[in-house]
């Protein structure tokens, strides 16, 4: 099926092209979602009727996208969930937990917005990306943890799994030191 795009859309066109698409995604997401017409000889001749409209306010919601997107860049954000000692969640971390951290933070963000590359599955620091218009990203960080110290612990750099690690290295060397010392007092008795 033939369409002619009215924004633009990730990995087809930019605004005004008439690109080839197949009949479902056209059926059942371009077109209800208003990103596209169909190519016929009156949408064409509507379409440039309205294109000077279309284009003034497509830079309207752009300009307002990346104000939003410059206070929005770099916001760190923290998501208490439990997790096992080893930092596995017990569930995941999804765009809609994403969209409500933020947006109790005062930004004005849609579930629909935030795209994760993969499921967030472990207690730590990770990138989210979030979609605010088509031409304009922002870039946020979800600071996963079991309670808010342990958040601050994360955010100053460290691990749930390296401060594991500390600790059951420094519960050996004490094991260690009090068999060395019943080790040597065994030795003295003798």
């Amino acid at each position: 099926m033939q369409v002619i795009l009215l924004q633009r859309v990730a990995k087809l066109g930019q605004m005004g092209e008439v690109v080839k698409v197949k009949d479902g995604y056209a059926r059942n997401f371009l077109l209800p979602q208003g990103k596209a017409l169909r190519a016929s000889e009156a949408n064409i001749k509507s379409f440039e009727n309205q294109k000077a409209q279309l284009e003034a306010r497509n830079l309207e919601t752009r300009k307002e996208a990346e104000a939003l997107a410059e206070k929005l860049n770099g916001q760190k954000f923290i998501v208490i969930r439990s997790a096992s000692d080893s930092g596995a969640l017990y569930g995941s971390v999804t765009p809609r937990d994403a969209a409500e951290a933020a947006t109790e933070a005062g930004f004005s963000v849609d579930r629909k917005q935030v795209v994760l590359i993969e499921p967030i599955k472990e207690l730590g620091l990770h990138d989210v990306s979030v979609v605010l218009h088509p031409e304009v990203t922002a870039t946020i960080t979800m600071n996963v943890a079991r309670s808010v110290e342990e958040a601050e612990l994360q955010a100053s750099g460290k691990s749930i799994q390296e401060l594991a690690a500390e600790a059951e290295a420094a519960a050996e060397f004490e094991i260690a030191e009090l068999f060395d010392d019943m080790g040597s007092a065994a030795g003295d008795e003798e």
